[in-house]
């Protein structure tokens, strides 16, 4: 029989719960992806927090099959730099399809990562595929993927309300942060975000989100 305990709920009116959802909204709404950072460092305690944040999302049977890797040493980053810049030229000069760098070019990107450098840290974030049990054993997870997802949704939330930015980003294939991170074989790189404070003269593409009519379906 599992145990359980008393939700911690604290009630509010329709007014205050339609105030909160818009004024997350406006704060969500100002996110970008952003490439230009400073490097100036990050607070103590800060990075421990956002990813505290992000282990609080739900997972199959609570699993939590997530782990995350933070990078602040500049001769890791370089190291990092350098196997994702060879991922990605490979990608832009043989890779990817006509349709694909059409798609990409109004992003302005290329194989150039420089930011993996100046960013002053690296979050990779891990999929644990499987559990290590302490006898050596294995235990299985479950929609470790799905899992893994929500919980970066909610450190990129997390980045951006603590006023910092960030870049989804997903050289292909990732093995080399396995690799260089000396992770063990449970684990999968999922996703890495670099974050920090944006440069002074921070760009970001003039593009456009989707109407909520566009992404929202009612059936009433």
């Amino acid at each position: 029989m599992s145990d359980f305990l008393p939700l911690k709920y604290t009630p509010t009116d329709d007014k205050e719960r339609l105030s909160r959802a818009e004024a997350f909204y406006q704060q969500m709404n100002r996110r970008r992806s952003v490439r230009f950072f400073s490097d100036e460092p990050l607070p103590e305690g800060l990075i421990e927090r956002l990813i505290a944040t992000a282990s609080t999302a739900p997972s199959g049977a609570n699993k939590q099959p997530w782990t995350f890797v933070v990078v602040t040493d500049p001769d890791l980053k370089h190291e990092i730099r350098l196997a994702a810049e060879s991922e990605e030229r490979a990608f832009y000069e043989s890779r990817a399809t006509p349709e694909w760098l059409a798609d990409l070019s109004p992003l302005g990107t290329d194989w150039h990562k420089e930011f993996l450098e100046i960013a002053p840290a690296l979050i990779v974030v891990f999929r644990q595929r499987y559990g290590n049990n302490p006898d050596g054993s294995t235990s299985k997870f479950y929609y470790t993927t799905e899992s893994t997802g929500i919980a970066t949704g909610m450190l990129i939330a997390a980045i951006h309300c603590a006023g910092l930015v960030t870049l989804t980003h997903t050289p292909s294939p990732m093995a080399f942060l396995h690799t260089i991170l000396d992770r063990p074989e449970n684990e999968q790189a999922f996703l890495l975000l670099p974050i920090g404070k944006p440069a002074k003269d921070a760009v970001v593409p003039n593009i456009t989100r989707k109407s909520l009519e566009d992404v929202l379906v009612w059936n009433r």
